[in-house]
């Protein structure tokens, strides 16, 4: 199954998704979080390095009628460094509402 999740416009195609809400003790709300992988080329590592970095994020999900401010709440990757022509690594990312 895969899903398309624009992350400050920049559409990413993750090939898993999952969401939940979490509970914010300081506001009492229910925030959003949604967790997913997806597949990065050494051709795409620039750019979404870069996109990470600015660690502030509008997150819309149309399929799933999601649009919200997040930040992220926990990050992985198979690979640190794509340098390297045709390199491919899996992406794991969990972004959190903010409050």
């Amino acid at each position: 199954m895969s899903i398309q999740i624009l992350i400050n416009d920049r559409v990413i195609d993750a090939f898993s998704f999952s969401q939940e809400t979490v509970a914010d003790p300081a506001s009492q709300r229910d925030l959003h979080k949604i967790i997913f992988d997806f597949k990065v080329t050494s051709k795409e590592y620039h750019d979404i390095a870069v996109l990470l970095y600015e660690m502030d994020f509008r997150i819309r999900v149309p399929e799933k009628g999601l649009d919200f401010p997040a930040s992220i709440s926990n990050y992985s990757t198979s690979v640190t460094n794509l340098y390297h022509e045709g390199e491919v690594a899996d992406y794991h990312l969990e972004l959190i509402e903010k409050a």
